[in-house]
């Protein structure tokens, strides 16, 4: 009986961790198709597909974003398109938020933290649908640039750090680190905005940079979310594997199928799992 019965728990945790590689390479794909703001899916996709809570759900997702951004971030080094000091920065002030996030999120119940969740997948979908919109009409993606305290020196072809520039990337680190430990989510979707508004960087170098804070500040949330506890690594490592192998897979496809419209696609479906969390929240 007791050999039966670890035979069956044996077979279980197989396929929760086939399971869970599988709905990471998804997320990895997304990242690949539609860039840095696409890992905010992965908490939605743990909690409806593992059943995992959103305080078990978080440090997993934020550990598979962080390592399909750590791939991206590498990629954009190897092509000079990070700019390292400023990502730096952004992830030490990140960092140190972080932990801020982990600890109230442990003090709210389960469904305000969904709740909250769904505002901010919503905002961010509306976000790339309006960036896709601009696209399709032909204008800036960024839309106009009216506030850059972050400019690049055409000379040393650097970005100038200023008062301004440095407390315009503090508070965007604090942001993006504090919403990491409360939601597990990259921040990707704060700081591609930021970046878009505070320099005059083009746009493949903020996401690239965007990628390498994502890396930098989801790994000392996943250290964070070790020391207290709240690591399921049964779930996370399978998870992170296939958000990784999704990621390189999709990679080559993404010159093809990326675009506008498949942003607009995104952004639908990250309203849908929006509103299906938030009802989860509200029915229990």
């Amino acid at each position: 009986m007791a050999g039966a019965a670890a035979t069956c728990r044996h077979r279980e945790a197989i396929v929760i961790e086939v399971l869970g590689a599988a709905l990471g390479a998804i997320i990895g794909a997304v990242l690949a198709l539609t860039g840095a703001g696409g890992g905010i899916l992965a908490v939605p996709l743990l909690v409806f597909g593992l059943g995992l809570n959103m305080v078990e759900a978080a440090p997993v997702g934020l550990l598979a974003v962080g390592l399909a951004a750590s791939v991206g971030a590498l990629l954009g080094l190897r092509h000079g398109l990070v700019r390292y000091r400023a990502a730096l920065f952004i992830a030490l002030i990140g960092i140190c938020a972080t932990p801020f996030g982990l600890m109230l999120a442990h003090r709210l119940p389960n469904a305000p933290l969904a709740l909250v969740f769904a505002a901010v997948l919503i905002h961010a979908c509306l976000r790339i649908w309006r960036k896709a919109a601009r696209e399709l009409r032909g204008e800036p993606p960024c839309g106009e640039r009216l506030i850059m305290p972050c400019v690049l020196n055409p000379l040393q072809g650097r970005l100038r750090w200023t008062l301004p520039c440095a407390r315009a990337l503090a508070v965007t680190g604090g942001v993006a680190g504090l919403l990491s430990g409360l939601l597990g989510v990259g921040g990707g979707f704060v700081i591609i905005p930021a970046l878009s508004r505070y320099t005059n960087l083009e746009m493949k170098s903020i996401v690239a940079t965007s990628l390498a804070v994502i890396a930098l500040v989801a790994c000392g949330s996943v250290v964070s979310a070790s020391v207290a506890g709240v690591m399921h690594w049964q779930v996370g490592a399978p998870f992170a594997v296939g958000a990784v192998m999704g990621l390189l897979l999709a990679r080559p496809l993404a010159g093809k199928l990326a675009g506008p419209r498949l942003q607009q696609v995104f952004a639908v479906v990250g309203i849908g799992a929006a509103l299906l969390l938030a009802s989860k929240g509200l029915l229990g």
